[in-house]
This record gives structure tokens, C-alpha cells and sequence, in this order.
């Protein structure tokens, strides 16, 4: 039958060949599933500057549909929606400057640091005190006499290297 091509993004297949891979990859319906796809994982920030930018659909308006759908290059969404994005937006920009520590802004630079340093230390505090885990094998596996070399687990010590020895 000879390989097949699938592409994700239209969720369909087709004989796989240099002709057909370039027809499908430049094609109209690919390249919308595949802008549909990536829009998918868009900041409303980028959303809303976009919907912004876009006169109103005068047909989406008036009956609720609008023939181009997603592809209509006019904005179907309502004021009350644009509203709600930029609350989204707004609200996400607050909780950025607060994880990104803006709360700080007010203090002075030695304020900061000190911070800091209080938070490093604490991290590498915590990192000395954390046990070392101890390997061990999936279940399900045989007995380790019987796993070839490369399975097998490091001696405690490591391996042993000879001084003489050359790789190459």
C-alpha cells in the first residue's frame, strides 16, 4: 500500500509522496485548521488587541451567524464580550506583577536584597538537607543478576575508571 502521510492538524491522511505532502501543506483547509490550532493557545491579551483592531460583523450582529465564521475578517464578538476579555486580561496582568514580585516596587533596593538572600539561603538549606533517593527498578522487572550491564544500577561508589584508559 506504501506509506502514508497523516497531518494532526486536518486529521486526515494521504499517500505520502513530494507532490501530495506540498499540495496538502500549502492547501486552504490546512492552513486554517492549522491557524485554527495555534489560535487556540493564545494570551487573551493578544486576543483582545486583535479583536480591537476589528470593525464589528455587521450579519453576525444582526442574526446571530455569519457565513465566513472563524475566517470572517470582521469581529463577532459583542461589547459585554470584549468586556469580560479585558477583565481576563487585566486580571492577568495582576497576578503576573504579583508572582513577578511588583509588590516589592515600593521597597528599596536593600530590601530586595536582603529578601533574596534570605531565599537563596532557604533554598539551599532545603537542597542539603534533602535525602538522596535510593534506586530502585520498575516492578514488574526480573531479578538484577539477570538485567544485562547497561540496566544494571551504579555501584554506591561508581564506576571505576583505570588511569590508563583511552577513549577512542
Amino acid at each position: 500500500m506504501g506509506k502514508r502521510y497523516f497531518c494532526d492538524y486536518c486529521d486526515r491522511s494521504f499517500q505520502d509522496n513530494l507532490h501530495n505532502r506540498k499540495k496538502h501543506l500549502n492547501g486552504v483547509q490546512h492552513l486554517r485548521s492549522k491557524k485554527s490550532w495555534y489560535d487556540l493557545f493564545r494570551n487573551a491579551a493578544a486576543i483582545l488587541q486583535e479583536e480591537q483592531s476589528k470593525k464589528p460583523c455587521r450579519k453576525f450582529l444582526q442574526t446571530g451567524q455569519c457565513d465566513f465564521g472563524s475566517n470572517c475578517r470582521f469581529s463577532h464578538m459583542t461589547e459585554e464580550d470584549l468586556e469580560k476579555l479585558n477583565a481576563q486580561v487585566q486580571e492577568e496582568r495582576r497576578r503576573e506583577q504579583q508572582e513577578d514580585g511588583a509588590d516589592v516596587l515600593g521597597g528599596t533596593i536593600e530590601e530586595w536584597l536582603e529578601k533574596r538572600a534570605k531565599r537563596l539561603s532557604l533554598v539551599q538549606n532545603s537542597a542539603l538537607t534533602e535525602k538522596v533517593s535510593v534506586f530502585q527498578y520498575p516492578p514488574g522487572w526480573p531479578p538484577i543478576q539477570d538485567l544485562p550491564p547497561s540496566l544494571q544500577a551504579p555501584p554506591p561508589g561508581g564506576w571505576l575508571i583505570p588511569p590508563n584508559l583511552q577513549w577512542g
